[in-house]
């Protein structure tokens, strides 16, 4: 297995929102875009939440985050996996990314949502202590995976839990 790197976050330094994810897929890697499989839900959600359901390309798609005022990363800055499945993560070998650092940059976030449980898993595991109180006690709220391997709910379902992003 090889050693994999994420990308730099989206956003700039107004974001009131973390949108976290775990570790970019392979079609992400190859696109060098975020959620870039093409059964991926979260650009659709943005869309449908933010662009009146109007499909975006990506540029579009990371305009509409900064308008929103929401960033957009992984918890993981490396990580060796086989596949593009979270399950397949070697836990052994995960690299977080610099979150202290990242929280100087953006001192206006108040919320961070997980997209799907490894990144909430991965985050209180490593991250979470490392940071000052103020950081700590931030409103963290887990939604659905927008991965495709997230089948168990229907995209409707994702769309309405994932309309909490608006509040």
């Amino acid at each position: 297995m090889a050693t994999i790197n994420g990308f730099s976050a989206l956003g700039d330094g107004s974001a009131k929102i973390l949108i976290l994810g775990s570790m970019p897929s392979i079609a992400s890697i190859h696109g060098q875009q975020y959620y870039a499989h093409r059964r991926n839900a979260f650009w659709p959600i943005i869309a449908e939440l933010f662009n009146e359901g109007a499909i975006v390309n990506y540029q579009q798609g990371q305009q509409i985050l900064v308008e929103q005022k929401i960033a957009l990363w992984d918890v993981l800055r490396s990580c060796t996996r086989r596949g593009s499945l979270d399950s397949a993560i070697d836990t052994k070998s995960v690299v977080c990314n610099d979150f202290v650092h990242f929280f100087k940059k953006h001192k206006h976030i108040h919320k961070i949502y997980f997209n799907g449980a490894t990144a909430e898993k991965l985050y209180k595991a490593h991250v979470w202590h490392t940071l000052e109180i103020p950081f700590q006690t931030l409103n963290y709220v887990k939604l659905p995976s927008t991965s495709p391997a997230f089948a168990a709910m229907s995209y409707n379902a994702k769309l309405a839990a994932w309309s909490a992003i608006k509040g």
